[in-house]
């Protein structure tokens, strides 16, 4: 998403409520969204649900990288979803959606894709 002022954000938590290369879940907008802290400063947000299971699983996965994607592993059946663009590495089909990330005043907010 290129403009951010046209955006609907909505509070997540805390910076610190998310330790480095984890996840935690959240109810956007009525939908579950996944969002990552990597490193320090790196925030990304996904759709939660797994679209091979159905599951609402993504923010539990593992975060790592292949090549110079970050990604998270399915804690099910271990597809990995680059976290910039949801884009399942595996199998295209079955991507997820990216979602828009900040942090500002050491809170975590994120605006669902339409």
């Amino acid at each position: 998403m290129n403009s951010t002022a046209a955006l609907a954000w909505t509070d997540i938590c805390a910076v610190d409520d998310i330790l480095p290369s984890t996840g935690v879940c959240a109810l956007v907008a009525n939908r579950h969204v996944a969002v990552f802290r990597v490193d320090a400063d790196r925030f990304f947000a996904i759709d939660n649900v797994d679209p091979k299971s159905g599951a609402s699983v993504l923010a539990r996965g593992l975060v790592g990288s292949i090549g110079d994607r970050v990604v998270v592993a399915s804690p099910l059946y271990k597809n990995h979803f680059d976290l910039q663009t949801g884009e399942c590495l595996e199998a295209p089909e079955q991507s997820v959606n990216a979602h828009s990330v900040r942090a500002v005043g050491g809170r975590v907010s994120v605006a669902v894709a339409a």
